[in-house]
């Protein structure tokens, strides 16, 4: 509203998807029956949250990120509250934007990267995550906490794992996560990826494509 132009940086590629192309019409879901499959989740574990979908929906159980738990949880509350495939609603048509869009991705080398995440771990590790995580151990069945450096650390304070172990788990984890939102990005022909020296060649592709 106030600028000809922004830039968006970051962000799970779900999230810029929806910005891109806009939402599907996904249903509202009764609340019991996400309280229902939290608990299932608490009891029984994610998994078996994963082999459910599998069931009612064979085909999205495929696609979904089977180590976020609200993903897999949304999708079975549209399962159980319709009586349908979560698939079913998901229609792929892109809604009308009134905005241009250019999508650029920095292609970092796997190493370089992973190495990085390491780093930011045990930074992260420096400035008080472990007190952190500690802080808000009496909320650790919460969704919204059952995340990479938090419910490793929760493994750690149940004596599950030692502490090493623990922060071993946040950077094996995070590197995981890293490789499934590549594999994302990969998918969307759009993107053009550039190196990060590449700045030069990023601002011709903008210029080229109306910007300043």
């Amino acid at each position: 509203e106030k600028n000809d132009y922004a830039v968006l940086v970051g962000g799970s590629g779900m999230y810029v998807d929806i910005v891109c192309d806009g939402m599907d019409d996904i249903p509202a879901t009764p609340p019991h029956i996400r309280e229902e499959l939290t608990e299932q989740m608490n009891q029984q574990g994610l998994e078996s949250l994963v082999a459910k979908l599998e069931e009612l929906d064979p085909e999205y159980s495929q696609k979904v990120d089977r180590e976020n738990p609200n993903r897999v949880m949304r999708a079975l509350e549209v399962c159980l509250a319709t009586g349908r495939t979560y698939t079913s609603f998901r229609t792929g048509v892109k809604r009308e934007r009134p905005f241009k869009i250019i999508k650029i991705g920095i292609d970092v080398d796997r190493d370089i990267l992973y190495e990085r995440i390491n780093k930011r771990v045990d930074l992260m590790v420096e400035q008080g995550l472990i007190e952190e995580v500690k802080s808000l151990y009496a909320y650790k069945n919460l969704n919204s906490l059952n995340t990479v450096g938090y419910k490793e650390l929760f493994a750690y304070f149940d004596g599950e794992v030692s502490e090493c172990e623990a922060i071993e788990l946040i950077k094996r984890n995070s590197r995981r996560y890293a490789k499934r939102q590549l594999t994302w990005f990969r998918r969307d022909v759009d993107i053009q990826w550039f190196a990060k020296k590449d700045a030069e060649k990023i601002k011709k592709v903008v210029k080229k494509f109306g910007g300043k």
